[in-house]
């Protein structure tokens, strides 16, 4: 177990590394950050005061490991824009993302396990089908399309819900509900697929032939080793909602940490979007590193 947690533990800081270098490239590759800083209509000498103080000026290298090493020690910079610490900026805003998306991930295991398991139990039939049609237009149809669908229904039609923002717990019910939709799909035909595999084995036949009830033999049985998968590709979709929440806070004009970032690219704010990339990514993939480790505790096969 523990060769296992390390393997994947440094698999995890490679792949962060990674992703920190492939943002901080892209976003210099994107246009002379200074220009779009001081705007199109600045001088030259204006553009080069703005390059040397924020140290654009020097090689990418320099540049890269200047701010890595700022990192490391919690300091992100300062946001131009904002003129602020983008270390406080991210802690401000970071509870609301994260508060969105665990409740939108409860949503969809609440929708997604039993009709996985319904569909599973009657494979086949008009339910089933139903089901797997309805996963696949749920995964097909955007985001923000379904946002608006909501706001236009329980929003202005009804007036359920605010259109925008969270200041309380009914500003979280449709963004959450999106953040389920999107991740309900897969969850459930991951239920689906594992009930079917398991219902299939020796030990259900045996359990049946013994005669027990037909609901004990699928949710006691069954239940408990097709859910190993789901519960680990859960902590996945977890940092998957995060990091799709940008469109979802957008929409809804939520000021969380997407939000943020698409204030920042709009603004051309370069400190506060690196460090938002790099915030995102760690958590990414200290969320696939959690799904590892609970595949390892719950299948001894793997350890």
């Amino acid at each position: 177990m523990g060769r296992f947690l390390t393997r994947q533990l440094l698999l995890a800081i490679v792949v962060a590394v990674n992703v920190s270098l492939i943002g901080f490239a892209m976003l210099r590759l994107s246009g002379d950050l200074a220009q779009r800083i001081v705007g199109p209509e600045a001088t030259a000498e204006q553009v080069e005061t703005v390059r040397k103080s924020y140290g654009l000026d020097k090689p990418l290298v320099v540049q890269y490991v200047d701010w890595a090493r700022d990192a490391l020690h919690g300091d992100f910079g300062r946001s131009f824009f904002y003129n602020a610490q983008v270390s406080d900026l991210i802690a401000e805003r970071l509870p609301v993302t994260m508060t969105l998306g665990l409740i939108g991930l409860a949503l969809a295991l609440l929708f997604a396990i039993p009709l996985g398991i319904l569909a599973a139990v009657y494979a086949g039939s008009w339910l089933d089908r139903l089901a797997l049609t309805g996963a696949v237009l749920g995964q097909a149809m955007p985001s923000f399309w379904i946002g608006l669908l909501l706001i236009l229904l329980f929003g202005l039609q009804l007036g359920w819900l605010p259109v925008s923002g969270a200041d309380d717990w009914q500003g979280y019910v449709m963004p959450s509900i999106v953040l389920g939709l999107y991740a309900a799909p897969a969850l459930m035909r991951l239920t689906r697929s594992g009930m079917i595999d398991v219902l299939r084995s020796d030990y259900i036949r045996t359990a049946r032939a013994k005669g027990l009830l037909p609901a004990e033999v699928v949710l006691k049985h069954g239940l408990r080793n097709a859910l190993i998968p789901v519960v680990s590709i859960a902590a996945v979709q977890l940092g998957l909602l995060m990091g799709g929440s940008v469109v979802v806070e957008s929409v809804f004009s939520i000021h969380g940490l997407g939000y943020l970032a698409w204030e920042s690219i709009s603004r051309a704010d370069f400190p506060v979007v690196q460090s938002i990339v790099l915030t995102l990514a760690i958590m990414y993939v200290g969320l696939v590193f959690l799904s590892d480790v609970l595949n390892a505790l719950l299948d001894p096969r793997l350890r």
